[in-house]
């Protein structure tokens, strides 16, 4: 006669637990970025925009290869040093993440990518200086305008809008702020308007007197500012202060809720700013992220978030397409396929520039970014 066992529910439910356990497969997503100093408000930004995807993507129970997919957050401090940029690559690598959101700033983005390429790790970065995708890594992505597209709708909005005739150009000597500087500043001589003085500064100042008087004795009609929020707040306090009422331009780094809580009156319809991608509240999807982001983390989304959240949906896209969590061949895909996000659509050249990216030129009215024109 057969007997037949018995299982207790706690040894049952364990059975299953070891089998669920056994279906799971870890995929870890990396954010580097700076979540200390003056622009940690950004990496912060960052990081929620990845997180808010990872836990969707988590509700949807992906499955690859008959296993679900479960996204694991990994957060690290870049400090937005490339010293530091190299070593959380480096950290990344040691611990098995296979894909990193980040860096930000464009000086960590070229350093990190060789690490990143010779560990077989996919990075996607809103680092907008050229030099990042130059060297052609295959798992290496900027996933908004580079430099010169951003340099160039700037500089066209300037001549044809503004009728600027005679600009002042400031950078902050940092890869990202030299970059679009030069950008600009090329672009700009293109267009017809003369570049009368070319200052520099570092993105730990605080005081741009001298170089605005300078500026100013030069009776230049608007300034460019190849730098950060943090400066460029306090630069457009001590324009008004010195009676230098003209517009401040700048990438979208200067396009953040920040720039107003930093400088407050001073900064409204005289600076004028340019961001990549589409204006997402007027995007399909764009309302639904606002309102979750919002939910979830109690703000409004700074400038990255939506682009960090469209990243990490395409990646997981990626590996469905590629039925692999392989970052290269997850690489391949993307460079195949396309994705449509919140910000817009997604599709990747042989260097890992999007193909086409809308440059929206923003301003600020109440403390609010208003949208002014879409190149």
């Amino acid at each position: 006669m057969r007997s037949k066992i018995k299982m207790a529910p706690l040894a049952l439910a364990a059975l299953f637990a070891a089998q669920a356990t056994a279906a799971e497969q870890i995929v870890k997503i990396g954010v580097s970025g700076p979540l200390s100093g003056s622009n940690a408000f950004a990496g912060k930004d960052n990081e929620n925009g990845v997180r808010l995807a990872i836990e969707e993507l988590n509700a949807q129970k992906i499955q690859v290869g008959g296993n679900v997919l479960r996204f694991v957050l990994q957060s690290e401090d870049d400090a937005g040093d490339p010293k530091q940029g190299v070593t959380v690559a480096q950290k990344f690598a040691d611990s098995g993440v296979k894909y990193v959101l980040g860096p930000y700033n464009s000086g960590v983005a070229i350093p990190a990518s060789r690490v990143y390429n010779d560990n077989g790790i996919l990075m996607s970065t809103v680092g907008t200086n050229p030099k990042i995708t130059a060297a052609g890594y295959p798992t290496v992505f900027r996933i908004v305008a580079s430099d010169t597209q951003v340099g160039a709708s700037v500089a066209g909005y300037a001549a044809k809008e503004l009728k600027v005739k005679n600009v002042g150009v400031i950078d902050d000597r940092t890869a990202f702020g030299q970059g679009i500087a030069m950008e600009f500043k090329r672009q700009a001589q293109k267009a017809g308007i003369k570049v009368a003085g070319h200052e520099f500064t570092n993105d730990k100042a605080s005081d741009f007197a001298a170089i605005l008087t300078s500026l100013r004795a030069k009776k230049v009609d608007a300034i460019f500012f190849g730098g950060y929020a943090p400066q460029g707040a306090p630069m457009a306090r001590q324009m008004k202060q010195l009676g230098l009422n003209v517009p401040l331009l700048g990438g979208d780094t200067l396009c953040s809720p920040e720039m107003a809580r930093l400088g407050g009156e001073a900064v409204g319809e005289n600076v004028r700013c340019a961001q990549a991608g589409a204006i997402v509240a007027k995007q399909p999807g764009g309302p639904a992220f606002l309102a979750s982001y919002k939910k979830r983390f109690g703000r409004d989304p700074d400038v990255y978030a939506p682009s960090f959240y469209d990243q990490t949906k395409f990646i997981a896209q990626a590996i469905q397409q590629a039925k692999s969590v392989d970052a290269k061949q997850v690489g391949a895909a993307m460079h195949a396929i396309s994705y449509q996000g919140v910000v817009g659509a997604y599709g990747y050249d042989a260097k890992g520039n999007l193909k086409k990216t809308a440059v929206t030129v923003y301003t600020f009215k109440n403390g609010a970014l208003t949208p002014l024109a879409s190149y």
